[in-house]
Formats: structure tokens, sequence, C-alpha cells
């Protein structure tokens, strides 16, 4: 199954949905169309359940360049104008961000400003060795948005997220996969491959095992008491899935399991 937009494309594909920003011409620029597009997107992923992971990447040699500066320039908005527009991108990020299915994010070349943010939406991401990063907001006198405040500093920490988003400096695939912002760097004939088969992965996986380790890791400074609780809880939903149920039994009749990482 496959959707016509302007400056995405979307298919479905044996349960894994692959969402590509494409705009090449502006290196797939985060600009008015594609938020709107991408907001009919995971509204519609959110209510199929038959979709159990998403790949999310770009067109051309590069994954987003960040938000349209020439948009930004002209659309004479003043701050009441800018706040509201900025809360509804709000509305569907959230919708992404605590997406109960897995989130690959395929990254070649560049991943600056709103890019970069994208890209951390992910639950995993995976680039090229030329990939490049950039917090780049400060370059034009604006502040990080599309949720880098949430997701950076819970990858980096505080202390090397403010380093990044004040200094504004470009973040080689190396050194984002030593900062843990890139899970594995790949080839670039390669990147779109392995991502597949990294969603493809979580097909035959119980979602509700899948949402519920999301969900306690996106929870924000809880103590431990509190943490022990969401674990009992967890446990307890996936202990009555038939997915647990189907794995136990294929475990003690020697078979293997329906759910393999996939290896390098």
């Amino acid at each position: 199954m496959s959707q016509a937009f302007e400056r995405i494309r979307y298919e479905v594909r044996d349960q894994v949905a692959t969402l590509t920003l494409d705009n090449v011409r502006a290196r797939n620029a985060f600009d008015p169309a594609m938020r709107d597009e991408m907001r009919q997107v995971v509204a519609g992923l959110r209510a199929d359940p038959g979709i159990r992971a998403l790949v999310l990447t770009g067109a051309g040699e590069h994954f987003c360049a960040g938000g349209d500066l020439r948009n930004i320039a002209t659309v004479g908005l003043d701050n009441a104008g800018w706040r509201a527009r900025l809360q509804s991108l709000h509305d569907w990020l959230k919708e992404l961000i605590t997406l109960d299915r897995p989130v690959i994010a395929a990254v070649d070349g560049a991943a600056y400003g709103a890019g970069f943010s994208l890209a951390l939406l992910a639950d995993f991401v995976i680039a090229t060795p030329r990939a490049r990063f950039c917090m780049s907001f400060m370059r034009v006198g604006l502040v990080p948005d599309c949720a880098a405040f949430y997701t950076l500093p819970r990858i980096v920490g505080v202390q090397r997220a403010r380093e990044l988003m004040l200094s504004a400096r470009e973040v080689s695939a190396q050194e984002a996969l030593q900062l843990g912002i890139a899970l594995e760097l790949h080839p670039p004939e390669q990147l779109q491959a392995r991502a597949q088969a990294l969603a493809a992965s979580f097909v035959n996986t119980s979602p509700v095992a899948v949402g519920l380790v999301k969900r306690a890791l996106a929870a924000p400074g809880h103590d431990l008491p509190t943490l022990l609780e969401m674990e009992a809880n967890a446990q307890a939903l996936a202990m009555g899935t038939e997915a647990h149920r189907t794995a136990v039994q294929r475990f003690l009749n020697k078979e293997p399991a329906l759910f393999q990482w996939p290896a390098l």
C-alpha cells in the first residue's frame, strides 16, 4: 500500500511502514507542506495496529536539512502566531514520540536543525559514515524545536546536549556513534536494507511487550519504587498475552523463536 503526497512518500509493506521525506531539491527541508503530510501519516499509523514498525528516512543523499528558512522569513507571524504554529506541530510529534511501535531513522547526509530533531524521535538511529548532525538553530538566532529539549538530553546527557545546542557545531557520523546518537553505521548502499531488516524483525514480536517497554523507558525521572511498580504492572500484562504463550510453547517444543534481532 502506498499514498501519494507532495513532500513525502509513504508506503506499507509486510506490516512495515516507510515514511520518506522527499523534497530533494531543498535537501528535504521541513516545510509546512511536509509537516501537514506527516501529521496525516502519524494519525494513520496510530490507528492501524497492523503496522508493526516505522522506518523514517530521506530521499536522495540527505535526511533533512532543517526548517524551510524561506518560509520562516516570509510567513509574517507574530509571537502568538509562532507559538500556535509550534503547538500545532507538537500535537502530532507527541503522537510519534509515544507511538507504541518501534521507529527506525535511517540517516544519510545532513540531519540539521529540525532534521536532527526528527531523527532523535526514533527509537533507533542508523546512519552512513557521511551522515552529519547539527543543532544549527543557534546559527539563526533560534532555540531547538521538534522536541529536541526532551530527546537530546535523554541520549547524551544534559551537559553534552547544552554544548551541542549552544555551539551549533556539526557532529560527524563517528562522533554520533560514540555519543549514542547513532546505533550503527552502514555504507550508503546498505542503509535502507538494514533499516528495513530492523523494522521487519518486530513484525513477529509481541506488540504489547514492545509498547510497554517504550512506555517505561519514556517515563521521566521516576524513583525506584515507582519504576518497580511499573515493571510489575507491565509484566503482568505481558504474561497474559497470546504472544507470550506462543513464544514459551515454541521454546518448549525446541522451535526457533519468532522474534530475532537481525545480525549485522
